[in-house]
């Protein structure tokens, strides 16, 4: 067997023809080369394949392949990583585009710093359906604290307001293997990102490397309700935990605290420290939108309603809509 590549990208797609190009050149322009890039084709009815086939046929490093059937976004991303070989991994989407030099700071970075050191992910620009700019964005979930609990508190304050775009950074894949990947429902890559936040630091690599398009299409827009996005996620689920995703997440996160690699003083204090600020966060946003339902009920306007309107948005971002609707769900 050929010698492993030191990183593994791991690309799901299901009728991507559209951005398909964009996301594979990118990646193929890498100034890092030492890598593979597995696609995983999830029953694809327009061009995606054809375009994949070819980029197999031009470059050895790509590896295609075509499930017989549709099986949600989670299997699928699940999927690639099982085909892994390299020290690192990365998950790719379709319509995102890497600077050149992504994965030359992102494998320097995690070569340098301590094994505590799990994840690197350059910050991110956002940008159109024709790859227009349209702003800048932070996640700022550089978790560099030294224990767990720091990280855990810190995280369950941002998680679902960061627009949760760290889980296509560079991870080390025998890390990511000790944990339950992506499960079969909606907003499970903030658990993974929990879970590899209890195993070790998340470090943000200050340049903007990360291209994130925003477009009608994208998984935060195309679906009207959140039993569609559950639908997409996991077609086996059945829309399972939509109604109490809030708690359903919670529960999640405690879980991934409870089964990772801390000692067992440290997974109580943890989970402690993490549902504490969890819940001071859910009181914040569960006051704010009741204000915004008392001002309308008062038929208020101006100063007051944009206030109370702010203080149940975190940062504004154009990724948030899904921090508004598991929010917005009955819990």
């Amino acid at each position: 067997m050929n010698t492993p590549p030191r990183v593994s990208i791991g690309l799901p797609v299901y009728n991507g023809e559209r951005h398909l190009h964009a996301a594979i050149d990118s990646i193929l322009a890498q100034t890092y080369g030492d890598f593979e890039l597995i696609i995983s084709d999830n029953a694809s009815t327009d061009s995606t394949g054809e375009i994949c086939r070819q980029y197999a046929r031009q470059d050895a490093r790509v590896a295609y392949h075509l499930l017989p059937e549709n099986v949600g976004a989670a299997e699928n991303f699940n999927r690639v990583f099982h085909q892994a070989r390299g020290e690192y991994f990365k998950w790719a989407a379709h319509d995102d585009v890497c600077l050149p030099t992504f994965l030359e700071r992102c494998v320097t970075a995690l070569d340098a710093a301590p094994r505590s050191v799990v994840l690197c992910m350059p910050r991110t620009t956002l940008i159109d359906s024709a790859g227009r700019v349209v702003g800048d964005h932070d996640d700022e979930l550089d978790l560099r604290q030294r224990f767990a609990t720091g990280r855990m508190a810190e995280l369950a304050v941002k998680i679902l307001s960061c627009g949760c775009h760290s889980i296509f950074g560079l991870i080390r894949r025998d890390v990511l293997a000790r944990t339950r990947l992506i499960g079969a429902y909606v907003a499970s890559d903030t658990v993974l990102l929990s879970e590899l936040a209890a195993e070790g630091q998340l470090w943000e690599i200050p340049e903007r490397l990360f291209l994130a398009r925003i477009h009608e299409d994208c998984s935060h827009r195309k679906f009207k309700t959140l039993e569609e996005y559950a639908e997409w996620f996991a077609p086996r689920g059945n829309g399972k935990y939509v109604r109490f995703l809030r708690t359903k997440l919670a529960l999640e996160q405690v879980k991934g605290i409870a089964r990772s690699s801390m000692s067992p003083l440290e997974k109580p204090l943890c989970a402690t420290a993490f549902t504490a600020a969890w819940t001071a966060r859910q009181a914040r946003i569960d006051g704010g939108a009741m204000k915004q339902r008392l001002f309308r009920r008062l038929g208020l306007r101006g100063k007051a309603a944009a206030g109370a309107a702010q203080s149940v948005s975190t940062n504004g971002a154009a990724h948030q809509e899904l921090d508004v609707s598991v929010n917005q769900s009955v819990n």
